[in-house]
């Protein structure tokens, strides 16, 4: 049997553990180091493990997973998104749709200081849907409107996604980080689109809340808007301009969170212990996931896989353009089926070889891939923050998933307006730090 034959093999019985209920990262461990073994020597492959493990756990650029993580828990359990919310309510609340427009706003902000899905759409299932129940809103589309803002994590910064996804192809993690914003915006300004049309076409869905804010009260919560944004500018700009690391950046956002939670007296022993509880599980998890992916990846390595795919898509005698949407094919399916992360960590070292050599920009590929995983997080069979969501409120899946659909096509809409006009991703980056 060839190398290349064992490879496949691994790739399915690494797939069949993980759909039958073992941890990607545990499956991805054990299939690479059967694999090694098999290939090499037992001797080999312990000693694999080892270092990739001490590799992986002993790295200083892996330390801004956590910080930053821990940014967001605080962000999250100190009330600064609900201030947020609240602030975003008096501007938009009586337009046709405002709440959940005021949904997208505060959690497109919140998302900037917190690189979490799962935190933002734990913190406005919460938050924003029991407002929405108040005021007679749908629960398609308070539900959907929540479950689809939170894939926005995936792209806006600070999104731990980006962070690996630079981590693991030695990529710019501040380019990355530049490079989500303008996509975010457009993403955020569809997703207003469709409540519009929605409200507008159908009022009884989004009945108006009266809410008569005075322009002095609009004025007062401008602060709450203000605030985040220096932290979100002191961040990203300290590392587009070099004055410090990713590492340095993610401690010191998450010392300012932590002083503007201590300043708004939202600080406690029990947010504290819970934030750190939190960070340290979530932390653990995603390095788990670059362990085991550095594990199987060095078993891919030796069965050629990555290089014989590469190669094999460079002599293929199609378009570039018609490659790469096969390939954002595969990472749509593969979202569908697991955790985005997971997938992202797993897939990224077999396709980036390839996009690479199709003369795609590694910057623009991972706002490409990272859109197309947040379609694949919204669709089944796993609808991985539609599952969450439903199970958090005990709405029924169809219900929620019937308010999904129309913010699903607002994201295919993105993805095709992206790769149509790849310089959203491009042009930011190339303009603050240079081509």
């Amino acid at each position: 049997m060839s190398d290349v034959a064992i490879g496949v093999y691994a790739i399915i019985v690494m797939l069949i553990l993980f759909l039958s209920g073992l941890e990607m990262a545990y499956s991805m461990i054990l299939v690479g180091f059967m694999g090694f073994t098999f290939l090499m020597s037992f001797a080999a492959a312990s000693n694999l493990v080892v270092k990739d493990f001490l590799d992986t756990f002993t790295t200083y650029s892996f330390t801004v997973i956590p910080l930053f993580i821990l940014m967001g828990q605080i962000a999250s359990n100190a009330n600064i998104a609900k201030k947020l919310y609240m602030a975003a309510h008096k501007w938009a609340g009586r337009i046709p749709g405002g709440l959940a427009m005021t949904t997208v706003i505060g959690a497109a902000v919140f998302k900037s200081m917190c690189g979490s899905s799962l935190a933002t759409i734990g913190t406005f299932t919460g938050l924003a849907i029991p407002e929405m129940d108040r005021y007679g809103y749908k629960k398609e589309l308070s539900t959907g409107t929540v479950a689809s803002v939170s894939t926005l994590g995936m792209i806006l910064p600070p999104s731990s996604v980006l962070i690996i996804y630079g981590l693991i192809v030695e990529q710019s993690i501040g380019r990355l980080f530049l490079a989500g914003i303008l996509p975010s915006i457009v993403i955020s300004i569809l997703f207003m689109v469709v409540i519009w049309a929605w409200a507008t076409l159908r009022p009884e869905i989004a009945p108006r809340a009266e809410i008569k804010a005075t322009w002095k009260e609009k004025i007062l919560s401008l602060p709450n808007f203000l605030v985040v944004f220096i932290i979100f500018a002191v961040v990203i700009g300290g590392m587009m301009f070099g004055f410090f690391s990713p590492t340095e950046a993610g401690t010191i956002g998450t010392v300012a969170i932590f002083l503007l939670a201590l300043i708004q007296r939202e600080v406690n022993l029990k947010m504290m212990v819970k934030s750190f509880d939190e960070s340290l599980r979530i932390s653990i998890m995603t390095l788990m996931l670059i362990a085991g992916s550095s594990i199987f990846g060095h078993f891919l390595a030796i069965t050629e896989i990555p290089m014989i795919a590469a190669d094999w898509v460079g002599g293929l005698n199609l378009p570039g353009s018609v490659i790469m949407i096969a390939i954002i094919i595969i990472y749509l399916v593969g979202g569908s089926i697991m955790d985005d992360l997971a997938f992202m960590i797993l897939a990224t070292p077999i396709f980036f070889p390839t996009a690479v050599a199709l003369g795609y920009d590694p910057i623009f590929f991972a706002i490409i891939i990272c859109v197309t995983i947040m379609i694949g997080g919204l669709i089944p069979p796993m609808a991985i923050y539609v599952f969450i969501l439903a199970n958090m409120t005990k709405i029924p899946f169809g219900t929620v998933y019937k308010g999904v659909l129309p913010f699903l096509i607002a994201l295919v809409v993105a993805l095709v307006i992206l790769f149509i006009f790849p310089q959203l991703a491009l042009w930011l980056p190339n303009l603050m730090m240079g081509v």
